[in-house]
């Protein structure tokens, strides 16, 4: 496999470009990981799929098959991938065949097995307990992508539900809070919260429209800047829900063979939602896709899951590369840990997993990133990390820099305070082994 070879060749660039500019390697911040990189054109916008609960990496994308049936229960022989050496889950067949087009991160690590504080290290890069409340990856894109506007989309939305555990916006504050879609993809009728209302026609919203106008005249006797910022706002309200903007939450403008090939399920149609709101420029779109906590019967909700996972996954990479639309868009997909690698076959867990920080896995692909490769190891059982470890500081630090952002930045904060835009990592980790992929 090359990706050793990569990533020696590109560590020996980095130091190279780090000694030249007379750094010292052990101590070499987070923020300046970027610097001596090559140069590319910057990601646009970030999807990310959130498996909510945390899946299992040993069933996912770092089988075990060695490790015996305490460990891989009945998910024992992994599949070949299109890159050489790489196997991954045998139910994830599509993802398989498309493996040149993402990188595997395999040695994820934190130590947190409780949702709500690892969420937060996850999304934010920050351990919690410093009296501060960071925001989230989406806030800070939206916040520094969104510069020029994006219409009246939002710049940040999440399907359906919000993140949840942890405030996205943190101390940004509610204008950098993501717009939670509500309702179904999936249903006949995508009922996005505040935007669509299912069994009100358009003809019914005009005239709803026309009526509001009509007795809305206190604004009209006595003018007042206050009276306009609101008439303002209910404009732009309707030409949202009344104007082309809102048609992006409208899935039936899609052909049937394109929702058939991303799955007619909440998950697949969310997927098929987020390359549309991408391409209306949306600056980060977040998939909550729950139900990965798996305590309970692991294995018969793996066999209905992860080829739900499989389908949609695989058919938003394909149509975003075939729309031209990869190279800007970075695809971000995990959970907040993994699970247990020993499963828990006693009752009542019945083949379940429990919460693991431990090591786990996540997927990085598009806007840049090198697809193809591997990044870190962990032991024969999944149990721990052996190889590259990998911080939540340093993925997000990897997206923030194929995004442009410049590491030195900090973020506005209310109290003034000087707030780096990432964590910087521990000197004595040595190198990110993320520029690897960059």
């Amino acid at each position: 496999m090359r990706t050793d070879n990569i990533r020696a060749t590109s560590r020996r660039g980095f130091l190279r470009g780090g000694l030249a500019a007379g750094l010292v390697l052990p101590f070499i911040p987070t923020r300046n990981l970027f610097a001596a990189l090559p140069q590319k054109k910057a990601a646009k916008a970030v999807i990310q799929i959130w498996m909510w609960g945390g899946p299992c990496h040993l069933d996912t994308f770092d089988p075990k098959p060695a490790a015996g049936n305490d460990y891989c229960g009945p998910l024992n022989a992994p599949i070949a991938t299109a890159v050489d050496g790489v196997r991954i889950s045998q139910l994830l067949p599509q993802l398989a065949k498309q493996a040149n087009t993402y990188s595997l991160i395999r040695s994820m690590t934190h130590g947190i097995n409780a949702h709500e504080t690892a969420s937060y290290m996850v999304q934010t890069g920050h351990k919690p307990g410093d009296g501060q409340v960071y925001p989230a990856v989406g806030a800070v894109v939206a916040l520094k992508k969104s510069a020029n506007g994006t219409g009246l989309i939002p710049p940040y939305i999440a399907l359906t539900k919000p993140l949840g555990r942890f405030s996205e916006s943190g101390f940004l504050g509610s204008r950098y809070k993501p717009y939670a879609s509500g309702g179904d993809p999936n249903a006949t009728v995508f009922t996005a919260e505040g935007i669509v209302t299912e069994g009100i026609t358009r003809e019914r919203q005009e005239r709803r429209r026309t009526l509001l106008t009509q007795l809305d005249t206190l604004g009209k006797r006595q003018p007042s800047p206050l009276f306009e910022a609101m008439t303002s706002s209910r404009e732009q309200a309707y030409e949202l829900i009344l104007g082309e903007p809102g048609k992006v939450f409208d899935l039936s403008l899609e052909k049937d063979s394109v929702r058939d090939r991303y799955g007619r399920n909440t998950f697949g149609q969310s997927c098929l939602a987020a390359r549309r709101l991408i391409e209306q420029g949306v600056v980060y779109v977040s998939v909550n896709y729950p139900g990965w906590d798996t305590h309970k019967q692991h294995f018969s909700l793996m066999n209905r899951k992860l080829p739900e996972f499989d389908t949609g996954l695989s058919a938003l990479l394909e149509d975003l590369a075939q729309r031209g639309l990869l190279d800007s868009t970075i695809i971000w997909c995990g959970g907040e840990f993994g699970r247990t690698p020993k499963i828990l076959w006693d009752a009542p867990w019945n083949g379940g997993r429990g919460h693991y920080g431990k090591a786990f896995s996540s997927l990085i692909a598009g806007g840049g990133f090198c697809g193809g490769h591997v990044i870190g190891a962990t032991d024969a059982r999944g149990e721990e990390v052996a190889k590259d470890p990998v911080y939540p500081t340093d993925l997000i630090a990897a997206i923030y820099g194929r995004l442009g952002f410049d590491a030195s930045d900090t973020l506005p904060h209310p109290q003034g305070l000087t707030i780096p835009l990432v964590p910087a990592r521990d000197a004595a980790a040595g190198p990110n082994p993320l520029t690897a992929i960059l």
